[in-house]
């Protein structure tokens, strides 16, 4: 059984970032621009395209306690689209809508396991007076990964998509990325995944987020962001043998640990391109291996920036998939 290294998920932003100057080797083959390698911790503030009932309430009138979102049929995990014809992304666009209707009922279409559907929902007016749904909404999602590069003005984080709830590749409007560091690590062992846990620094934004794609999660840099303390590296295709990761688990400064890449398949995955094993004692005695929160790892091979690391084997935490740099880098 295998399970996503996922970004840290968080209801409450309890904050996550940090940043720090790397190693540095010669650039690669990216055009015109130089790679420079990642490895350090980033805090990602991801708004989705829709707003996710987190949910359901009942709403207290003058009649007693009614449900509209019951009565409608909305579920936990459901995202709302569209109110009455209008973009629903967050809380203030449905708030919106409410202050100019009518009393009578609302159109209301929404996206439930990646399937479009649509219902009338009838707003109740609490004692105040106010109309309300009877659901709450989240629309930004918070968590912790790890920075793989930066070509020119773009970089390129996690090597996995952020997921909804039912695993389908979660639609964004755009995000942010801010610096981290790391304060803490829950250990994997087999059957259960670690995770790193981090503060955001919200005042070092890095980048503007803009895809969250099959690859990873990419955006542009901060014009403020400087890598002059950055290394650049050449990009290179992963064999069998001996390599590292550069990650970091303490802090914002990341370093170098210890796998093998121990079997390959570039042709016919797009995304799950090398199994790696952590072979680093360091590592293995402090984090277990790969936890949740590594996503991004960059994986170097010969002094060449070959992959990420994406995946934990959910009975095996010294062990996961990696996707190859190249289809990283043609996002």
């Amino acid at each position: 059984m295998k399970k996503t290294v996922r970004i840290l998920i968080f209801t409450i932003i309890i904050g996550l970032c940090g940043i720090t100057g790397l190693f540095t080797y010669k650039n690669a083959g990216a055009e015109s621009s130089e790679i420079y390698l990642g490895g350090f911790p980033a805090g990602f503030n991801i708004k989705t395209k829709g707003a996710f009932v987190a949910g359901l309430s009942d709403v207290l009138t003058d009649n007693g306690s009614v449900s509209p979102a019951k009565d409608a049929g909305l579920n936990f995990g459901d995202v709302i689209l569209y109110l009455n014809g209008s973009e629903v992304n967050d809380a203030n666009d449905i708030e919106k809508v409410l202050s100019v209707s009518g009393d009578g009922a609302l159109n209301l279409i929404f996206n439930r396991e990646g399937v479009e559907n649509q219902t009338e929902i009838i707003p109740a007016k609490d004692i105040m007076g106010k109309k309300k749904l009877g659901i709450f909404v989240r629309d930004n999602f918070n968590g912790i990964g790890t920075v793989t590069f930066i070509n020119g003005n773009r970089i390129a984080t996690l090597g996995h998509p952020v997921l909804g709830e039912y695993g389908e590749i979660m639609q964004i409007t755009g995000g942010e990325i801010f610096k981290s560091d790391i304060t803490g690590y829950v250990k994997g062992e087999r059957g259960s995944a670690g995770e790193l846990r981090g503060i955001f620094l919200k005042n070092e934004k890095i980048a503007t987020i803009d895809k969250n794609s099959l690859y990873g999660v990419y955006g542009n840099l901060e014009k403020s962001f400087s890598t002059k303390d950055l290394t650049s590296i050449e990009i290179g295709e992963g064999e069998i043998g001996n390599a590292y990761i550069l990650t970091t688990i303490n802090g914002s400064q990341p370093k170098k640990y210890k796998i093998n890449i121990v079997k390959t398949d570039t042709m016919f995955s797009d995304t799950k391109n090398y199994v790696i094993k952590v072979t680093d004692k360091e590592l293995l005695e402090a984090t277990g291996g790969i936890v949740q929160g590594m996503s991004g790892s960059p994986i170097i091979q010969n002094e060449k920036l070959v992959g990420a690391v994406t995946h934990v084997f959910i009975n095996d935490p010294t062990r996961g998939f990696g996707i190859s740099i190249k289809n990283m880098i043609n996002q």
